[in-house]
């Protein structure tokens, strides 16, 4: 933690709620979000007990599970969240545009520039917490291997038709929330905790109730009381007031609420199936729905503070202007939304359970990339997060004294200017370390060379002026003006290639020559059969 985020939360404790961690949104929201609410079983890992979902905050849809241990209940349920979610993916992948990327030529090793489609604009889930981004991977990993009756008629149990392909867009959502910046799937308690700072621990965040509690408490209320009141207020029965659907739900709401009304339901269907006399038979289908109705309200009670808390912490972050950034990482994800498309409209497998060597470490390299160019990307967009870069020595704020043109040596010399800087800031510099301001959106290099008798820094740049002997204007910075140099580059380069498949050796999915074989889908185990 760096010492502003540990100052602002100290100040959170003193005032009483959270305090900004940044003056800008960084991550991009969309104007139309689908919001997914899920809530598990106990006891069950990924068992799904209910879901609220949909991109109105008036009218969310209501999935639920009246016996969570059958299989046939749980296809339904899978297939009408299918139902809801696949067309709200689905209805950004027509309107595309044509962009022109560069790419390698194979065989010359030249940039050529291509013609490709682009959606327009991506799909965007929001979820809860970290949980349930989880949840949401897990819920994709045991969907996407599924078969269905079109598929192979000879399927014992037979997934809706559509579920498997939910289960794919589920995979790529969960994978594309590991990357660093990505906002295809996110979680509410990370976006406003990267936002603000509170008076809790990462963990005590989790709770989004007590979370929104610091960062709008009651009007003469203190965020840590609010925080406490969400976390621990029950009612007259003794269940919470602000359930967290964490996706997991409250002990007190499973053994007194949920699990009675889970055995009047399978009571009323013991009893609708046993019965003979259609007029009685009539009587106790009327008492099935009931019983299944009062496991439906229980799902809402548990889901529906939370609802309203995530459609809370959307009106406080689109307060905050987005970053400049945000928006190319955006069109990231918009690429990797449309390259999904096309991978499924191709007809290729679904993902495979688990990544072989090569695929694991370039998704290894590529996050590290992302990551390192999201830190530096909401430092240039924020001063306040850049403020704790430069408390850290990697970057500094200064006014520029004098400038000295002078020339490097040779048959043609080149401009070096020498910029001579004052600071109070304390950059962590050695001799020759690169510097980096911004120019015209690209960053621009100067070497430190050392300091003078008083203190200030001297600066050498040295690219971005133009080819010919004298600078471009407004390429080299004037005497009196202010600027702000990195020790950190703007953009980070692809580190080294990793070799095919086909030529890693043994101890990486090797040999090379042999045709490795695709993973079988995972086998009907007891467990699955009720």
């Amino acid at each position: 933690m760096s010492l502003i985020a540990t100052l602002a939360r100290l100040e959170a404790v003193r005032a009483g709620r959270a305090q900004p961690l940044a003056t800008r949104l960084h991550r991009h929201l969309s104007e139309r979000p689908l919001v997914l609410v899920p809530l598990t079983t106990a006891g069950e890992t990924g068992a799904p007990l209910g879901a609220l979902v949909g991109t109105e905050r008036a009218r969310p849809r209501l999935l639920y599970v009246p016996q969570p241990r059958d299989r046939e209940l749980r296809f339904g349920f899978l297939a009408a969240l299918a139902a809801e979610v696949l067309p709200y993916v689905e209805s950004f992948a027509s309107d595309v545009e044509t962009v022109e990327p560069k790419e390698t030529d194979p065989e010359s090793g030249k940039k050529v520039t291509v013609e490709a489609e682009l959606c327009r604009d991506a799909p965007q889930l929001l979820v809860p917490s970290a949980a349930g981004v989880e949840f949401v991977r897990l819920l994709g990993r045991s969907m996407r291997f599924r078969r269905t009756a079109e598929q192979d008629p000879d399927e014992p149990y037979p997934a809706p038709a559509r579920v498997p392909l939910l289960g794919r867009w589920l995979t790529h959502f969960g994978e594309r929330a590991r990357v660093p910046g990505s906002a295809l799937l996110l979680p509410m308690t990370g976006l406003l905790g990267r936002h603000w700072a509170t008076g809790q621990s990462r963990m005590e965040e989790q709770h989004l109730g007590a979370l929104l509690g610091w960062l709008d408490p009651p009007e003469g209320g203190d965020g840590a009381a609010a925080a406490l009141a969400a976390e621990l207020e029950r009612d007259e029965q003794g269940q919470l007031r602000h359930p967290p659907a964490g996706p997991a739900t409250d002990p007190a709401f499973d053994n007194k609420l949920l699990a009675p009304a889970i055995e009047r339901y399978d009571a009323a269907r013991l009893r609708f199936a046993a019965a003979e006399d259609p007029e009685r038979a009539d009587a106790l289908l009327a008492a099935l729905h009931e019983a299944e109705h009062a496991v439906g309200q229980l799902v809402v009670r548990a889901t529906r503070p939370t609802w309203d808390a995530v459609w809370h912490g959307l009106d406080l972050l689109r307060t905050l202007p987005e970053a400049p950034y945000a928006r190319e990482r955006w069109t990231r994800d918009r690429l990797s939304y449309t390259s999904h498309r096309d991978r499924l409209a191709a007809g290729e497998p679904p993902q495979p359970r688990r990544d072989d060597a090569v695929t694991a470490a370039r998704k290894l390299a590529a996050r590290e990339r992302e990551q390192a160019r999201l830190d530096a990307q909401e430092a240039l967009d924020d001063p306040l997060v850049m403020a704790e870069r430069r408390l850290a020595g990697e970057a500094f704020h200064g006014y520029v004294e004098s400038v000295e043109l002078t020339y490097t040596e040779g048959r043609r010399p080149r401009p070096r200017p020498v910029l001579t800087v004052r600071t109070e800031d304390l950059p962590q510099l050695a001799e020759r370390t690169p510097v980096f301001r911004v120019l015209d959106g690209k960053p621009q290099t100067a070497d430190f060379t050392g300091r003078t008798e008083d203190g200030a820094l001297l600066l050498t740049v040295r690219d971005r002026m133009g080819r010919g002997a004298e600078p471009d204007a407004g390429s080299v910075p004037e005497a009196g003006e202010t600027l702000c140099f990195t020790l950190f580059p703007h953009d980070q380069r692809p580190g080294p290639g990793v070799p095919d498949a086909e030529a890693t050796p043994w101890t990486h999915g090797g040999p090379p020559g042999e045709v490795s074989v695709p993973e079988a889908p995972d086998a009907v185990t007891e467990e699955d059969v009720l």
